[in-house]
């Protein structure tokens, strides 16, 4: 079946991390996957939370936001209703763990890094470019801390990112676009390390159930496609703008 963009079913969107997108950000990338825009910027405090204080033991967080028209039509910012929405709640506390598992807390210390995602424009995907943009913004952000001498070891083991899968009409389609997200008949939310290791699986029936065999599939196309994404991270982070083998205009094929 043709994907919406001509893309083969193992291929990932068009993808860009643009390094120090901010200023003034101790950590910031712009990924750019399709349609779709993240921001991300990390902050280091040099304090904990109350809970956390005199562990020696460091801690990140992240939030996340969407603007008013990253989306078709404008979304209410969360300030005017009062609260943040659960979904916003959910995808932030994703992307805060996703970030947490590959971090040494002892060798970053007693300070805090807060990682702020907010999404520019929507187009299916943003939790999981969230989490692989995220990544590169913390990396940043804690490299310039080393520069400084902050630290006995470095404090992140290993990279992070996230991709999602879906069965639309009976096929495996890797990195969905919002109008694949919509007729999917499951769809998952996968996050994984460098070295391949499983952070969190999401993964929802939405019309039809799927079976072991078929999920076990769908882990080996996210497989995939993270290895990708961890050589996209890489680059961004050795070169001093931007990375992806894949430039705006071509998909990039999972091996």
């Amino acid at each position: 079946m043709p994907r919406l963009d001509g893309r083969q079913p193992d291929e990932l969107r068009p993808i860009r991390i643009t390094t120090g997108a901010l200023d003034f950000a101790e950590g910031s990338a712009l990924i750019e996957q399709g349609q779709t825009r993240v921001l991300c910027a990390a902050t280091v405090e040099e304090r904990l939370p109350g809970w956390r204080q005199g562990s020696k033991r460091g801690w990140v967080t992240a939030e996340y936001a969407m603007l008013p028209r990253s989306t078709l039509s404008r979304t209410p910012r969360e300030r005017s209703q009062g609260r943040s929405n659960g979904r916003s709640l959910e995808i932030e506390r994703l992307v805060g763990r996703s970030l947490r598992a590959v971090v040494d807390f002892e060798a970053l210390g007693e300070r805090t890094i807060v990682v702020d995602c907010d999404v520019i424009q929507a187009d299916g995907g943003t939790r999981t470019a969230a989490i692989t943009g995220g990544y590169v913004a913390l990396r940043l952000a804690l490299e310039r801390l080393s520069r400084q001498g902050a630290f006995a070891r470095f404090p992140i083991r290993e990279p992070v990112a996230a991709i999602s899968v879906g069965i639309v009409h009976d096929e495996l389609l890797l990195d969905l676009c919002y109008e694949e997200d919509s007729d999917a008949d499951a769809d998952f939310n996968i996050v994984m390390t460098g070295s391949g290791e499983l952070v969190e699986v999401q993964g929802t029936a939405e019309g039809r159930t799927y079976s072991r065999e078929r999920f076990n599939r769908v882990l080996d196309l996210a497989e995939s496609g993270i290895k990708m994404l961890s050589e996209m991270q890489a680059t961004a982070l050795a070169g001093p703008s931007a990375s992806g083998p894949a430039s705006p205009q071509s998909p990039t094929r999972a091996r």
